[in-house]
């Protein structure tokens, strides 16, 4: 590839970088999210963000597979769950799902959407 051909990014600093890849592949959400690939850190905002899409997509039940572990990412997805305005009801999920290794999310329908 030309180096003409490449596109332009930002990188998290702020600076603008070339890039191989073109625009972004935009992949829609499914009812459930995998958190076992992200730092604890990046739970909060990963979590925060696939509810919001999935409220978008008409979503009013979604998994959250955190893993059974230690509990860390479990904690941290229940503390962000019991206080976003979206969430109606959380719960294990049951054995057959992950059990404790997972979350269930009950969301409040999207008062903007039509039913």
């Amino acid at each position: 590839m030309a180096k003409g051909d490449r596109d332009k990014a930002i990188d998290a600093s702020g600076i603008e970088t070339e890039s191989p890849f073109g625009q972004a592949v935009v992949i829609p959400p499914q009812d459930s999210l995998d958190l076992h690939p992200f730092q604890p850190r990046d739970i909060a905002s990963v979590v925060e963000e696939y509810i919001d899409q999935c409220l978008q997509a008409g979503y009013r039940e979604i998994r959250l597979i955190h893993g059974k572990g230690i509990g860390v990412q479990r904690g941290i997805v229940r503390s962000i769950l019991s206080k976003h305005p979206a969430v109606l009801t959380f719960r294990d999920a049951p054995a057959e799902a992950g059990g404790w290794g997972a979350t269930i999310v009950d969301l409040k329908p999207d008062p903007l959407k039509p039913r």
